[in-house]
């Protein structure tokens, strides 16, 4: 048996009270010695015992009754036949509901959404059970736990109404424990209702062990219901926006927005696709050979100064929310690009690669001097490329501050061995100069030497590398020689990058300086790190502005109602435009296992709704309810023993009626 309120059992010495009372009070009375009484003594032997088994009775009772008390106040739990007996139906129900985009998909059967589906499964569960149950909503969206008056409404709460975001399982249900933990139910059931999507159950988490033990460490019962909205559904394409870049072009300017298409089918006709900017559409059709299709598309923009949103999207098909993708343009800010060199050649090339039109462009580089390093404002840049001995100390913390804020840093070889990072960044080391370095791999999906709009491969096999340093250090290898040693590796640092170059754009050591590599490894770079500047005006549905409590005005949105905390669209807050999507990973096709998701909850009942439920589930409840009835049948049966018999005195003293008897106190 376990006890929800422990504490409370500190004062079973309470239990003794009675037995104290009633000595306390024999103390008060004293025998007096009476020559009457000496003819009365054999008449009360009998009475006498009589009297003593009562006492003994009546004591017992409310030793008892003080004993039931305590325990029920201290909340007992019992299993067993008890449990059964007392029990049948949980004391809480906690319904966790996942509101994320995905689950408004349509099931190919029933035409309704998981959403709905689960909204109907939870009600219909809930009857027979609401008069005996409380019923606690927490959704994937808000997290706040909400107590319900009844579960006959739940499909109409606006708690339950669908939203653009992704959910967490693992924060869901540590609100859940948490909850349970505040609150000290009794017996208590937690229903999950869930499409099993793979990036919302984060099942390789570190976090789950930490659940299943703190939801067995409970004192109380709980169990876990899963509503698993796995099964296929139907044919569905998703768009999203991955990047929103506007350059200058001329007099004008140009948007070129770069957009993920998926599907769940792999193969499927082609995909029509609308633009809408400004109001004015515009229709192309792309063609998938897979599930997916990175698409880069351009909008001319005849005023360079100008500012405006639009949005992306597909036609209607199984799944609304995951239709359309909005997206704000406004004039670019200007991308300065810090040089640090001791090579002038090499200085000189690298001022040129990074910002090769300043007129026409909105990008700047300037060469910075060793004596104004220490004042430099390194946030003001988007990327900084350092050709000089590998700073340290106070600089090199600069830097990795310079990289995690979300800056592009980038290493050239000095000619000196050096290592930045106290973490084992990057190192570069001598090494040997007597024959040249073929390239042999490089990545061309991603990154500074991904393959053009075009799908041209950029020209590293023909590059041409007679003198290097050795990159050594934790680090993704982006380019390779053929004798396995790393011409470019990256490290993800905070938001931004640290990339580390074997060789140098100087004819000593490369002809990287020719261009055909270096001006678009280097552009890459560049718009890479001026992302960081931008992010302000791109959110993702869910993730709450630092501006939070300031009103935020709905412009464009397919709700007719729109949260920005909630909705995807186009918002208006403090005289700025803001585009809120759904997160990217909510397009994320993978689905949990069942039997896998069971497996997270380790010493913990999961039970799946279709399952029957096994006889030997051991059940409990609290029984504090059956320990005030007893306490009650104990406090009549004390009351019956103290009632007084007729002529009580006359018998006390074992007297005739109308005898004498004396005490003295």
């Amino acid at each position: 048996m376990t006890f929800l309120q422990p504490l409370i059992l500190w004062g079973l010495p309470l239990i003794l009270l009675p037995v104290l009372i009633h000595l306390f009070n024999r103390l008060r009375h004293r025998p007096m010695p009476w020559a009457a009484m000496q003819f009365l003594r054999s008449a009360t032997r009998k009475s006498t015992r009589y009297a003593k088994i009562r006492q003994l009775l009546v004591l017992l009772f409310r030793v008892l009754a003080v004993l039931a008390l305590l325990l029920a106040l201290s909340r007992p739990l019992a299993g067993g036949w008890a449990g059964g007996m007392m029990g049948g139906a949980p004391d809480v129900v906690l319904l966790l509901l996942d509101r994320s985009a995905s689950m408004e998909m349509k099931d190919s059967g029933s035409q309704r959404t998981k959403r709905e589906t689960a909204l109907s499964a939870l009600v219909e569960s809930a009857k027979g059970l609401e008069e005996k149950s409380r019923f606690v909503l927490i959704d994937s969206a808000v997290k706040s736990p909400q107590e319900l008056a009844g579960t006959a409404t739940l499909p109409e709460l606006s708690l339950a109404a669908p939203t653009d975001t992704a959910a967490d399982l693992p924060s869901l249900l540590q609100s859940a424990l948490d909850w349970l933990a505040q609150n000290k139910p009794g017996s208590a059931e937690i229903w999950i209702a869930s499409d099993l999507q793979l990036s919302n159950w984060q099942p390789e988490s570190d976090r789950w062990p930490a659940l299943a033990s703190g939801l067995a460490a409970l004192p109380q019962n709980v169990r876990v219901r899963l509503l698993a909205l796995n099964k296929e559904a139907e044919a569905n394409t998703s768009v999203s926006l991955r990047e929103v870049t506007r350059q200058i072009r001329g007099a004008g300017a140009e948007l070129e927005l770069v957009v993920e298409v998926e599907r769940n089918t792999i193969t499927g006709p082609p995909v029509p696709l609308i633009f809408n900017i400004g109001g004015v559409q515009s229709q192309v059709e792309l063609k998938l050979d897979g599930q997916s299709l990175r698409y880069r598309h351009r909008i001319p923009l005849e005023d360079k100064f100008a500012s405006g949103f639009g949005y992306i999207e597909l036609p209607t098909d199984a799944n609304l929310r995951d239709n359309r993708a909005y997206f704000v343009h406004s004039p670019p800010p200007l991308l300065r690009v810090a040089i640090v060199g001791s090579d002038l050649q090499s200085t000189r090339v690298l001022q040129f690669a990074a910002a090769p039109d300043r007129k026409n462009t909105n990008q700047v580089s300037e060469v910075l001097r060793a004596d104004s390093l220490e004042k430099t404002e390194w946030k003001n840049y988007a990327t900084v490329i350092w050709q000089s001995k590998l700073p340290e100390g106070d600089m090199a913390k600069k830097l990795q501050d310079f990289a995690e804020a979300g800056g592009m840093l980038l290493f050239l070889p000095s000619g000196d061995a050096g290592k930045f990072g106290d973490q084992g960044w990057g190192e570069l080391q001598n090494a040997p100069t007597d024959k040249d370095y073929p390239v042999a791999r490089w990545e061309e999906k991603e990154g500074p030497l991904a393959k053009t709009d075009e799908g041209l491969s950029l020209p590293l096999d023909e590059l041409v590398v007679i003198r290097r340093q050795s990159i050594t250090g934790d680090g993704t290898p982006l380019a390779t020689f053929a004798d396995g040693s790393g011409l470019l590796t990256r490290r993800n640092v905070g938001k931004g990058q640290v990339l580390f170059c074997a060789t140098l754009p100087n004819f000593d050591w490369s002809d990287l300086g020719d261009g055909g590599v270096l001006v678009p490894m280097l552009q890459r770079l560049v718009h890479a790190g001026a992302r960081r500047f931008t992010q302000g005006a791109q959110l993702a549905c869910g993730d709450f502005p630092a501006r939070s409590n300031e009103r935020w005005e709905s412009v464009a949105s397919v709700a007719a109602v729109s949260d920005a905390r909630l909705h995807g669209g186009v918002f208006r807050v403090a005289n700025q435009i803001v585009a809120v999507n759904r997160p990217v990973r909510e397009d994320a096709w993978e689905i949990l296992d069942a039997a896998k998701a069971k497996e997270l909850f380790a010493g913990v009942p999961v039970q799946l709704f279709e399952e029957k439920e096994g006889a030997a589930d051991n059940k409990q409840t609290e029984v504090w309810r059956l320990l005030l009835a007893g306490m009650l049948i104990f406090l009549v049966v004390e009351g019956i023993l103290i009632l007084p018999e007729p002529n009580q005195s006359a018998v006390r003293a074992g007297a005739p009626e109308g005898a004498g008897v004396l005490t003295s106190a």
